[in-house]
């Protein structure tokens, strides 16, 4: 039997299998409300098989978003908006579905990433002042941010909470908060970013305390059957910078406040990253803090070949695995890693002609009649 199609108990929910798709930003909306783009989209993903789909980096206050692009939800048009799709997704798929909650910090008011992704200055269109915890700018070329200050954080905090409460609302089953890649809660984290000499700033404990404090606002803010996971980068790689043990820290106090599952990524925070580059180069980092905490874990990074994925389940590196670029590729990876893996995946009846001969159990006891 496969390991990775196993199902998984994360919370009150039951996946029907270790395949996670990773959130993915697709810079496609108008003021942070979605269209028919991401209807097609998610559309796709819904009907692919994998065992839970968490829709893109969600900008919580209108400066949190990374590009003018992005989701947003922060106002009733861009939840109205959401419920339509998610309602629609419904109607076809099973799928449980999540939401990645995000505040991109200093690394906000950017290009999309076919345009250049660069920041876009404040004067010029599209373009608005970031904040961040210091007023230390992501590159060395780039206009610093604006500092937070206790009325900042006290207004993204509660709309951390607020986008929650409308994540809820429409309809999603549960919610990741971003606090890696170099975002406002990950900028937070890593002594790279912070140079704060307050309450928020300096030793480990005073730089874990704004995203733990966002983390128990959206743990309140949401019912006990909604699981709460965060994503973090595990290491900045750089030296003097965010690394695993501090990650495990964090985790620890996270487990404290109703952590539901942890999603393991790496680096963001600094241009002077220098990042390993090879298949499953962060697997390690997952396997060391779901070690260390035993938290529901998700690994993620290069992971593209189902033997790949197979392997981090059933040796226990991680609970779950995340696909991203792959799926986009191929949005019916799950399907193809079920037939090499001789695993059973679930597909809508309209698509059960399509099963190659010799598959003919992949989508389960199928009986297909034809006039």
């Amino acid at each position: 039997m496969s390991a990775l199609f196993s199902t998984y108990p994360l919370g009150p929910l039951t996946l029907p299998n270790r395949i996670v798709i990773a959130p993915m930003c697709q810079y496609s909306c108008e003021d942070g409300v979605p269209g028919d783009w991401h209807l097609m989209h998610l559309g796709a993903l819904a009907l692919s098989g994998a065992g839970l789909l968490i829709l893109e980096a969600t900008g919580v206050t209108p400066e949190g978003r990374i590009t003018p692009g992005c989701l947003g939800l922060w106002n009733d048009a861009q939840e109205a908006a959401l419920t339509r799709i998610v309602r629609a997704l419904r109607q076809h798929s099973a799928m449980p579905l999540a939401i990645q909650l995000g505040h991109a910090g200093r690394k906000a008011s950017s290009e999309v990433p076919w345009r250049g992704g660069q920041l876009i200055p404040a004067d010029q269109p599209g373009g608005w002042v970031p904040v961040a915890p210091s007023a230390l700018p992501h590159g060395a070329s780039e206009a610093p941010p604006a500092a937070l200050d206790d009325a900042g954080l006290a207004r993204i905090r509660e709309g951390f909470a607020d986008a929650a409460r409308r994540a809820h609302r429409a309809g999603l089953d549960a919610i990741e908060i971003h606090a890696a890649h170099g975002y406002l809660l990950h900028q937070f984290l890593s002594p790279l970013a912070n140079h704060r000499t307050d309450a928020y700033g300096g030793s480990l404990a005073n730089r874990m305390r704004f995203p733990l404090e966002v983390f128990a606002a959206v743990r309140a803010a949401v019912p006990a059957s909604m699981p709460v996971g965060v994503r973090v980068s595990a290491t900045d790689w750089v030296d003097g910078g965010w690394d695993v043990e501090q990650c495990t820290v964090f985790a620890r106090e996270l487990q404290a406040r109703g952590l539901g599952f942890l999603h393991v990524s790496s680096g963001g925070v600094s241009a002077l990253q220098k990042i390993p580059l090879a298949p499953g180069y962060q697997v390690h980092l997952a396997e060391q803090l779901r070690a260390a905490t035993g938290a529901p874990t998700v690994a993620v990074g290069l992971i593209t070949e189902p033997e790949q994925a197979e392997a981090i389940v059933a040796e226990g590196r991680a609970d779950l695995v995340g696909i991203a670029r792959a799926v986009l590729f191929n949005p019916h990876w799950p399907w193809a890693a079920a037939a090499r893996l001789g695993a059973q995946v679930q597909a809508p009846p309209q698509y059960w002609r399509s099963l190659p001969r010799g598959h003919g159990s992949l989508f389960g006891d199928v009986r297909v009649g034809m006039r």
